[in-house]
């Protein structure tokens, strides 16, 4: 079946530029092989196919490498921090981009990814903690609160991840970018800018359609994930699988740190 996922278009990249037999084709004999030959138990193969515990694994390996670096950056005083965070972040970006569009599959890459990303967040997290105490704790329970019920959501099949709902979601996330650039250039002529990273109303309703887009984009990497076990994915496809749901759960979790600053003014 074809898949409307652009990771799995030409998905040799995802390893490095080799393609995987039996990823998402069916095997052909080769010219020599007896077609009607019964197979052979003893049949060799150098491609170990992912499994729903590679993904697990290697999300949880990467998450757990960004919560350590945050915590060290969030020991540091402010202008240490700070000075680790903003290279960081513009390290963390130019690699996001080479990861995404590049389908690099692997623990360097995505564990690195993690680390620059871990930085950041420390720093984002230490600043608003110290402006809203405990803010921090509240925003990782919502964190962890909209994660677990998208997931029930999808396994429970409530709602089901279709081409038509991955172009409205991917149609939002484009536009809500498009506002924040717009917002950006705004700044230099208003106070607010547009008003969508205010504290006012705006802003507050601009947050939950964030979080929504960042809730159904876990939908869409929860399906990315089934798709690639189906399709006979390559192992080490897990560690872009775990990419994903690295940008995604840590834009999530700012969002609502976002929305929970504002309702504290």
């Amino acid at each position: 079946m074809a898949s409307n996922n652009p990771a799995f278009r030409g998905l040799g990249g995802a390893g490095g530029g080799q393609q995987y037999a039996g990823w998402g084709t069916a095997q052909q004999p080769t010219p020599t092989q007896d077609p009607y030959a019964a197979p052979s138990p003893y049949a060799a193969t150098t491609t170990k196919y992912m499994t729903m515990d590679d993904v697990v694994t290697k999300t949880g390996l990467s998450f757990l490498v960004t919560v350590l670096a945050a915590a060290f950056v969030w020991a540091l005083p402010g202008d240490a921090a700070w000075g680790l965070a903003l290279p960081a972040v513009l390290v963390a970006f130019v690699l996001g981009l080479v990861i995404s569009f590049k389908q690099i599959a692997h623990p360097a890459a995505t564990l690195s990814y993690g680390a620059l990303y871990g930085v950041a967040l420390g720093a984002i997290s230490e600043a608003f903690n110290t402006i809203y105490p405990g803010i921090v704790m509240q925003a990782l329970i919502g964190t962890f609160g909209v994660f677990g019920g998208m997931l029930v959501v999808y396994k429970t099949g409530a709602v089901r991840v279709t081409p038509k709902m991955t172009r409205w979601v991917i149609g939002a996330l484009v536009g809500a970018l498009v506002l924040m650039i717009a917002n950006f250039v705004a700044y230099f002529f208003m106070d607010d800018g547009l008003g969508i990273r205010s504290d006012g109303p705006l802003g507050i309703l601009f947050s939950l359609v964030m979080i929504g887009i960042a809730a159904f984009l876990l939908l869409m990497d929860f399906d990315m994930a089934d798709e690639a076990i189906r399709r006979g994915a390559p192992a080490k496809f897990a560690w872009y699988i775990a990419f994903g749901l690295l940008i995604t759960v840590v834009w999530l979790y700012i969002e609502i740190l976002r929305l929970l600053s504002y309702l504290r003014e």
